[in-house]
C-alpha cells in the first residue's frame, strides 16, 4: 500500500494536469459510472490529499475520493486517453491530459459535508500544514497499544506506513514495543518533526530516504541499497543484516499483520 508521500506526489501530478479544466469522466469498468456521470463535463477546482485518501474538488460542490489499498495503481499520461486495457474503474480526460485508476480500495462521490465528515475521521497528515499534531499526541499519551502500532493507526498518523514507522523509530532509538503512555512530550515531539522532514522530502524525490549524511554508501564505503521500494533507509527490510550504527542484527517480527524491523541494541526495550 502506498505511503502518504505518494499519494500527495500523485495529488500534485492530478492538480497540475487538470486543475481549472473541465474534465471528461467515465468508468470504463463500470463499476463507477455512477459516480462519473455525477462530475463529468464539470471543472476540476483542486486536487488533494490527507493521509492516504485523494480527493478531487469539481466545480459542482461534489468530490471524488480515491483510497488506493493495496492494489490502486493511477497511470496518467498526456493527450488523449489510449485504448482501454484491462479493468480501468475510473478515467479522467481533459484536452491536454489524461490518467486512468485501476484496483482501488475507496472510489466514490461524495458531497462536500461528506468529503468533510470523510477527512474528520483521518488523523493528522505530518505532509500537510494544515495539520495538528496535538490530535496524535493525546492518543498516543492516553494509550496501552505499543507505538508501533499506533503510528500505523491511520486515525492518530495519517498517511504513515510501514517504512516510515520503522525508520522514524529507530532514528528516535525507541523500541516499537514500547506502550504510547511511556512515550514522553519531548520524544513525540521528536518524531513529529522527523515524520514532517521525512515525509516532506519523500514528496518532493518520489522516494524515501531515511539515513542520515554519515551512514550513506559513499560515506561507509559500502553498496547502496537494492529495492524496489528504493531510497537508503536503516532497518526497513534488512533483517539478518548489519545494523549501520552498532552493528547488531536487525531483527524481524509480525506486529498486527505487518512487518516490524528495528535494532535490539539501537532501541532497547
Amino acid at each position: 500500500m502506498p505511503e502518504g508521500h505518494v499519494v500527495h506526489h500523485q495529488a500534485r501530478l492530478l492538480g497540475r494536469a487538470f486543475s481549472r479544466r473541465p474534465v471528461e469522466v467515465d468508468s470504463p469498468q463500470g463499476r463507477f459510472a455512477e459516480g462519473a456521470a455525477r462530475v463529468t463535463g464539470h471543472v476540476v477546482r483542486r486536487v488533494e490529499a490527507h493521509g492516504k485518501h485523494l480527493f478531487i474538488a469539481f466545480d459542482n460542490d461534489l468530490w471524488i475520493h480515491v483510497h488506493l489499498g493495496l492494489f490502486g495503481k493511477w497511470r496518467m499520461g498526456r493527450g488523449e486517453p489510449p485504448p482501454v486495457v484491462g479493468q480501468v474503474r475510473l478515467r479522467l480526460a481533459s484536452a491536454t491530459a489524461h490518467a486512468e485508476l485501476r484496483g482501488p480500495t475507496v472510489c466514490e462521490v461524495l458531497s462536500s459535508d461528506e468529503k468533510r465528515a470523510a477527512v474528520r475521521r483521518i488523523g493528522p497528515d505530518p505532509i500537510r500544514k494544515d495539520a495538528d499534531p496535538e490530535r496524535a499526541r493525546e492518543r498516543v499519551v492516553r494509550s496501552s497499544a505499543p507505538i508501533g502500532s499506533l503510528l500505523m493507526d491511520q486515525e492518530v498518523f495519517a498517511g504513515v506506513g510501514n517504512i516510515y514507522r520503522a525508520e522514524v523509530l529507530f532514528r528516535h532509538g525507541i523500541n516499537p514495543h514500547r506502550l504510547g503512555s511511556a512515550i514522553s512530550a519531548e520524544e513525540f515531539d521528536a518524531l513529529w518533526a522527523d515524520l514532517v522532514a521525512l515525509m516532506v522530502k519523500g514528496t518532493k524525490r518520489g522516494r524515501i530516504d531515511t539515513v542520515r549524511d554519515e551512514h550513506l554508501p559513499e560515506a561507509m564505503g559500502r553498496a547502496p541499497r537494492e529495492d524496489r521500494h528504493g531510497g537508503e533507509v536503516y532497518v526497513y527490510r534488512r533483517d539478518g543484516r548489519a545494523c549501520y550504527v552498532c552493528g547488531t542484527v536487525i531483527r524481524l517480527a509480525d506486529l498486527q499483520g505487518r512487518k516490524l524491523y528495528w535494532c535490539p541494541t539501537c532501541q532497547p526495550d
